[in-house]
């Protein structure tokens, strides 16, 4: 379905029995990927969860309107969502811009969360990462798409992986190079105003983070500060895995956040 927003649409996508009585766990993509990045974790959450993808404004399906665009506007996306499929309370689980979308949840929504999962994520813009962003954006205004693409699977996924998964990193790459240039740039411009640290300990939805032990964009120490910031928050670490521990060692993945999801 498409859910209409501020400038669009989100389309969504629903798995598992949506006339039962389980809980609902909503998923939200990282930056230059769409929903199906979550298609290795689904007949496992399906099993406990109606479980609801959507691609994240400017990605996937969704609309690609010109940006810059807001956490506060991508926070609203997913309200809309919530209120379109009659969601009063759901889980989250997020990962990279994703999980700074769930992280701006739990802090302006508090009452529509059950359960919050981070992965792989900052609640922070530092003058290194701001600037990353504004050499991605010139690159992209050069080259596009393909002038990112070599550079964001090195981050995303450990060598190991990459060689001995060839036909998963092409679908991968044809993911990045799908991306609207304007969603790309428009997400890339609320990054670069992130500022979720210092409001940390005024979340109080039960928080798992999760990151992969090679995730330079999102380092391990940088989300044990935002966990210890936290009331009643652990941080789960996924050995051999990078930016996107549910793809690099989806089976890690899954075991770090079983229990918590009550998996």
């Amino acid at each position: 379905m498409r859910v209409p927003v501020n400038g669009g649409e989100i389309f969504v996508r629903t798995d598992g029995d949506l006339h039962s009585a389980m809980p609902w766990l909503v998923l939200s993509n990282s930056l230059a990927s769409d929903h199906t990045m979550w298609d290795g974790q689904i007949a496992h959450l399906k099993q406990k969860y109606r479980v609801v993808r959507y691609d994240t404004r400017g990605h996937g399906h969704s609309s690609a309107p010109a940006g810059p665009y807001t956490f506060d506007l991508l926070i609203a996306d997913v309200i809309a969502l919530f209120d379109a499929l009659k969601i009063s309370r759901a889980a989250f689980m997020g990962l990279s811009l994703g999980g700074m979308t769930g992280i701006g949840l739990a802090l302006q929504h508090p009452d529509r969360l059950e359960k919050l999962v981070v992965c792989d994520a900052r609640a922070d813009g530092p003058e290194g990462f701001v600037k990353s962003w504004d050499d991605r954006i010139a690159a992209l205004g050069k080259g596009g798409m393909a002038s990112i693409v070599g550079g964001t699977l090195e981050r995303w996924l450990v060598p190991a992986f990459r060689a001995a998964n060839p036909e998963t990193v092409k679908r991968i790459e044809a993911m990045i190079l799908a991306t609207p240039v304007a969603g790309y740039i428009g997400c890339a411009e609320a990054l670069k105003r992130l500022d979720y640290l210092k409001d940390m300990p005024r979340i109080k939805t039960p928080t798992l983070f999760v990151v992969g032990r090679e995730d330079l964009g999102a380092p391990v120490v940088a989300m044990q500060q935002m966990a210890d910031r936290v009331q009643g928050a652990r941080l789960a670490i996924i050995d051999d895995a990078a930016h996107l521990p549910n793809i690099d060692n989806a089976k890690g993945f899954d075991m770090a956040i079983a229990a918590f999801l009550g998996l």
